[in-house]
């Protein structure tokens, strides 16, 4: 190769590699933002990063676009690895027409996609950008259609992974909706369909970005969001932990991880925990955080529905996914956000293989009219469809209260649990005892002549005998009733028992969850 060849493509690498020039790259950093090659080499394993289709660039001649001077086509593709195993990524380049899609962009990011399927590894998503390039017009819209369709026919397929790291507007937000983790950036990342002035001007609102679709507000209120950052670099990593946990693709189990953490722990602390009142609450969090290797969790939308509390996390080296139950909030009642955020991750699990663990101390679902006109009986019913639709291994412990319907929905052995613990004090009834003593023992205590003591003998009478998980044990439907202190051996001792599990279900095109 001559000199001056050599030097033409080093001159041409060199400006691709500044993206839209220095001034831009400036303020991207003033404005607290990485630009998209920085964040993809703090997503890879260093050196890793091979990039693809660096040379592309738009083919649009309309609107002056055929003089703007910029390749790369304002979006970084290419591959690396991640803790050694192979990841495909896409990073919107915000000072190349604010990170603007069009055309040629779309099919960057979709070859990346495609590739990503082809050899099995999962897809990471950097998302930084203003929309539509408007000047490209139907041919942009068709790009964010292509991606669309692929981030559906791809669902399930590998991890698609998406992290909101500036604006993120119109239909651009939708990629982002149908992957399977979403992360955000405080203070430097938003999301919306419409942003304020469009809301101003048609309804008269007014609000802020970033009360509008900042980071919070989807992380607590919209749900839209699973994991909120404080800077760039702490999303990154904490992509980089997520992917820890994942398999490559769904015909893959989760890598498992050697761990310094005794498979035969026994936790004292455990047999204490549960208050002797049942209606006085206590922190999950200290049975779930003790019984998971070194303690070790990574919460899923720690902030929305926080009466649930779901997450990553290992028992002997291997990846489980976690639903709770949080007496602490609401008394661990479940609700329609609580429908929402369980189904949701229950059926990620499954479709990457990862074993579900659910702890349960529910006394019921929300009542109210607001949750009965929001629709709880739809979202309820999405918990249960999610539940017996997954074919992991599942594994419950009940702790405390176990009622009604929502015992049901919480795996239990109908649902296709495939082993179900309680604790000593746990209660696996269709209501509480002094709800069922008003209902059955109404006319004795109407008859009684002191009602207040004859009451408290029935209701005392009634707990020791159904307010226990003895009844449910009797029929199969625990079992066993184990100590507290065991939970985490009898836990690992019933996933070894359940590595290979095999279930097949009736042949369908697909089943119809209650959306």
């Amino acid at each position: 190769m001559s000199l001056d060849k050599r030097e033409i493509l080093l001159k041409k690498k060199e400006k691709i590699h500044l993206g839209g020039g220095l001034k831009r790259i400036e303020k991207q950093h003033s404005s607290g933002k990485m630009t998209a090659r920085e964040r993809l080499l703090h997503l890879f394993d260093e050196g890793t990063f091979i990039e693809i289709d660096a040379f592309v660039k738009n083919r649009c001649t309309s609107f002056g676009m055929d003089k703007l001077d910029f390749e790369g086509e304002s979006v970084v593709t290419g591959y690396g690895q991640v803790e050694g195993r192979v990841v495909f990524a896409f990073s919107q380049d915000f000072t190349i027409t604010g990170g603007a899609l069009g055309e040629m962009h779309a099919k960057k990011v979709v070859k990346a996609m495609d590739s990503a399927v082809k050899v099995g590894a999962p897809i990471v998503g950097l998302n930084d950008s203003g929309g539509a390039r408007i000047q490209e017009a139907v041919d942009a819209l068709s790009g964010y259609g292509d991606i669309f369709y692929r981030n559906s026919i791809y669902s399930g397929v590998i991890p698609q992974i998406s992290a909101i790291m500036g604006p993120c507007a119109g239909g651009a937000v939708y990629s982002p909706a149908l992957t399977d983790f979403i992360f955000m950036v405080d203070k430097t990342s938003q999301m919306f369909i419409t942003g304020p002035q469009v809301i101003k001007t048609v309804t008269g609102e007014i609000v802020t970005a970033e009360d509008l679709g900042g980071a919070m507000t989807h992380n607590s209120v919209s749900g839209n969001v699973h994991y909120i950052a404080n800077s760039e670099i702490e999303c990154l990593e904490d992509i980089r932990r997520l992917l820890q946990f994942l398999p490559s693709n769904s015909m893959e189990k989760a890598p498992a991880q050697v761990t310094d953490d005794d498979l035969n722990r026994t936790l004292d602390e455990l047999d204490t925990l549960i208050p002797d009142n049942p209606n006085k609450p206590y922190d999950i969090l200290d049975v779930i955080t003790p019984i998971v290797d070194n303690g070790d969790f990574m919460k899923y939308q720690p902030y929305f529905a926080t009466n649930l509390i779901t997450g990553l996390a290992r028992i002997n080296g291997q990846s489980v996914g976690i639903i709770a139950n949080q007496p602490n909030v609401m008394a661990g009642c479940l609700d329609m956000n609580a429908g929402d955020k369980a189904a949701r991750f229950i059926r990620t699990c499954d479709a990457f293989n990862i074993p579900l663990l659910t702890f349960v101390d529910v006394p019921g679902f929300l009542p109210g009219t607001n949750q009965e006109f929001g629709g709880i009986i739809r979202h309820g019913a999405k918990i249960l469809y999610a539940y017996s639709e997954a074919t992991v291994p599942k594994v419950t412990v009940i702790t405390r209260k176990a009622y009604g319907g929502a015992y049901v929905a919480m795996c239990s052995k109908s649902l296709g649990a495939d082993m179900v613990f309680a604790w000593p004090t746990a209660e696996v009834a269709v209501m509480g005892s002094e709800g069922a003593v008003n209902i059955i023992f109404k006319n004795d205590i109407a008859a009684a002549e002191d009602k207040v003591a004859t009451k408290q003998k029935i209701l005392e009478n009634y707990a020791a005998e159904f307010a226990t998980p003895y009844k449910a044990a009797e029929r199969g439907f625990v079992d066993d009733v184990i100590e507290p202190h065991t939970t985490r051996q009898r836990i690992i001792d019933a996933y070894n028992m359940l590595a290979g599990k095999r279930e097949k279900r009736p042949t369908k095109k697909h089943g119809n969850i209650p959306l």
